[in-house]
């Protein structure tokens, strides 16, 4: 006797889209979870509490986008961010910032450069972070008027196992950089 019905053929069909679903949704919670500042706990977190730090992690990276606007808007009416540097052709004195992000091996240095200097002082950065072993994860910049403002995010050692001796002397040797680069 044959069996005729469609759905008994589309049934492993189904099972198969439907474990690749799983499995594709496995790897983007996975993927997201990555993206997301680690706290040092060991124990795995279930679904439902990654979705929620995630959550929160973006709520709390909207709220510091804000702040930063006001922050800019306010500079911008109060007249501290005009064009009078660049009008009179002095250089922008370089300045830097360095950050510890969710885990203490992983930092984020802000580095405000002028345009005339920018390209120097940025390649010397990379020297000074390779020279001590850090492992650049991203670097971008972004240029308003005669100002450029570069962002590196980089890991120092393992998260497991960070090296902080490693970032203090990263800290200590591109502020020297930086101060000896503005005299």
């Amino acid at each position: 006797m044959e069996n005729n019905n469609p759905n008994d053929s589309s049934r492993p069909d189904r099972k198969l889209m439907e474990r690749n679903r799983r499995t594709q949704m496995k790897a983007l919670f996975s993927k997201l979870n990555s993206l997301l500042p680690h706290h040092n706990s060991r124990a795995p977190t279930s679904l439902p509490d990654q979705l929620h730090e995630a959550a929160k992690y973006i709520k709390k990276l909207q709220m510091d986008l804000e702040r930063v606007k006001e922050k800019k808007d306010m500079l911008m009416r109060d007249g501290r961010w005009n064009n009078t540097r660049s009008r009179s052709n002095e250089p922008k004195s370089p300045e830097i910032q360095i950050h510890e992000m969710g885990s203490s091996s992983s930092l984020v240095i802000g580095l405000t450069t002028g345009t005339n200097s920018s390209r120097f002082i940025f390649n010397q950065t990379i020297r000074i972070l390779q020279e001590e072993g850090a492992e650049i994860a991203n670097a971008s910049f972004s240029v308003v008027d005669d100002t450029v403002f570069h962002t590196i995010h980089l890991t120092v050692g393992h998260e497991s196992a960070p090296d902080y001796r490693a970032a203090v002397r990263i800290s200590e040797r591109l502020d020297k950089f930086v101060n000896d680069a503005d005299a």
